[in-house]
């Protein structure tokens, strides 16, 4: 019987989150990447599951990997793109927030993604047209909402707006401090969140991260659900500075951008 590409992604997103659940608490080689950064074998054995989800339902698929690359057909117009644990730095020292991601871009579908938390058995999907989280095989629909006022700063690098934005500085515009309540979570477990109504928003630097396969599946939940997602310039995510603003509302958005302006104003 076929599976539909919705849960394939859900399918290969809790392949890896098992992975990642099995590999937690014990010794983990370490492998350099730029920046400081690193993969472990935790990391490698996940995304290597994903992987064979996906081929074995998908052959002709491409795959962007955060690790292995790109692989399979390039002329397919579909390719997976595949975060296999986001939040490295965090599982090495034995911390349980991290996300599994899968997200499928093909042609100008909207994406269907997947996003699992392998510690709280949930995994976040989207068919493309709404947003839901199964857990104990049950799916409920995500509502977003500004309710809770936390919003996730990203503070890790890259930053290419350093020159006009830095994520730390909103922590000094007056607005923010007296509406939001600042978290940092390190992991785009974080964007999925908002999706859920968990978090009234999401503040990270960056390039165009629609393609990322680190963003894409978080993006893809966001926009299935409802929330508002823009660039740290108001603009679409893979256009103008790049970065990312997700909210659980419009006024939420505008109240996040206006902070964003106020500390970039001050820097001009």
């Amino acid at each position: 019987m076929s599976i539909t590409d919705q849960e394939l992604a859900i399918e290969a997103a809790a392949a890896g989150a098992a992975v990642v659940r099995s590999h937690y608490g014990i010794p983990l080689a370490r492998f350099p990447k730029a920046g400081g950064d690193f993969a472990t074998t935790a990391d490698i054995a996940a995304e290597n599951a994903i992987i064979e989800v996906v081929r074995r339902a998908r052959p002709h698929d491409g795959v962007l990997g955060e690790e292995s690359g790109r692989t399979g057909a390039n002329g397919s117009g579909r390719q997976w793109l595949v975060d296999p644990l986001c939040g490295t730095v965090n599982y090495s020292v034995r911390s349980m927030l991290v996300a599994v991601n899968v997200a499928l871009q093909a042609g100008t579908q909207r994406p269907v993604a997947a996003s699992a938390d392998p510690f709280n058995d949930e995994v976040f999907w989207t068919d493309g047209v709404a947003a839901y989280v199964r857990q104990d095989g049950a799916d409920e629909r995500l509502i977003p909402s500004a309710d809770s006022g936390l919003v996730d700063l990203n503070l890790d690098p890259p930053f290419p707006n350093g020159d006009v934005f830095r994520a730390a500085r909103i922590l000094a515009d007056e607005g923010f401090s007296a509406r939001f309540r600042p978290r940092v979570l390190s992991t785009t477990l974080a964007v999925t969140w908002v999706a859920a109504g968990r978090r009234a928003g999401y503040v990270s630097d960056g390039h165009q991260l629609r393609d990322s396969v680190h963003f894409a599946a978080g993006i893809a939940l966001c926009e299935a659900a409802g929330c508002v997602v823009s660039g740290i310039d108001g603009r679409p995510p893979h256009t103008g500075l790049g970065g990312l603003v997700v909210a659980a509302d419009g006024q939420t958005h505008n109240a996040l951008l206006a902070s964003i302006e106020s500390q970039r104003a001050q820097r001009s």
